[in-house]
């Protein structure tokens, strides 16, 4: 059963970006550090903790919705083949037509976060939605109860100033169950499920 999973990388003082995020500086000023867990694995044939954890969202994932500004500062980034291989849906308030890389397809969404998810689950073929940023992209669909399970990848950097994943008082009445703690050999990967009233 396909559900929805907000996946992003944190560090130890709770951002997901520093500030001043742009295409010269895609993760901010202070966290160029952020995602060397993800980076230090790529090529590697017997992956650890840390590259499990990028092959497992990759194969539970059947596809994924973001942000405009993750998106613009990705794109070049993630080449010809536009690096997901499944659709992405695009949060947005500026309008334009279906971008394709390879396998991958973009779709911009200009009536929120909700029609973004419901597109994604549309097409997820009974895999996962991952929601993967940024940080406003996720509270908005943690605060309109969107969301199945968070899994937040905690990078041992302090970043000082930037994006907040948790920056609004809403988010504090969220009910969360501890699923899973792996340490790996840099990041430490924590996974909650989002307990519903009804489940309780």
């Amino acid at each position: 059963m396909t559900q929805v999973v907000v996946n992003m990388t944190v560090s130890l003082d709770g951002f997901t970006a520093g500030r001043n995020v742009g295409v010269t500086s895609p993760l901010g000023e202070g966290a160029e550090r952020l995602h060397d867990w993800i980076t230090h694995t790529e090529g590697s044939d017997s992956p650890n903790a840390d590259g499990q954890a990028v092959q497992e969202m990759f194969a539970t994932t059947g596809a994924f919705v973001m942000g405009r500004r993750t998106f613009d500062v990705g794109i070049d980034l993630w080449g010809d083949d536009g690096a997901f291989g499944v659709p992405c849906f695009v949060v947005t308030h500026r309008a334009r037509g279906r971008l394709t890389k390879g396998p991958t397809t973009f779709t911009f969404v200009t009536d929120g976060v909700d029609q973004a998810v419901r597109q994604a689950r549309t097409v997820a073929d009974g895999k996962n939605v991952c929601v993967m940023g940024g940080a406003n992209i996720a509270q908005q669909c943690l605060r309109a109860g969107l969301v199945d399970q968070l899994r937040i990848q905690l990078a041992p950097i302090l970043i000082g100033a930037g994006s907040r994943l948790f920056d609004h008082p809403d988010l504090t009445r969220l009910d969360l169950e501890r699923t899973g703690v792996v340490n790996g050999p840099i990041a430490t990967h924590l996974a909650f499920r989002l307990v519903r009233p009804q489940d309780r």
